[in-house]
């Protein structure tokens, strides 16, 4: 599964840090680094932090596809 963060849109929250902190991480306190190819023992996780971003800046498979990047 392929996951892409909208960083214009990221308000720096979290949400997807404190859900699946083997692909999100927090450095400072608003750059956030990801993974964009998720594990698949992840995916559920990330599915989880997709749902959970208050400013819906988190895509993940097919959402996440070519057009996101």
């Amino acid at each position: 599964m392929h996951v892409v963060v909208d960083l214009n849109r990221c308000q720096g929250y979290a949400q997807c840090v404190f859900l699946a902190p083997e692909v999100f991480e927090l450095h400072g306190e608003e750059a956030l680094m990801y993974s964009p190819e998720v594990p698949e023992d992840q995916r559920e996780k990330v599915l989880r932090a997709v749902a959970a971003c208050p400013v819906q800046a988190v895509f993940a498979g097919e959402q996440a596809g070519a057009g996101a990047g």
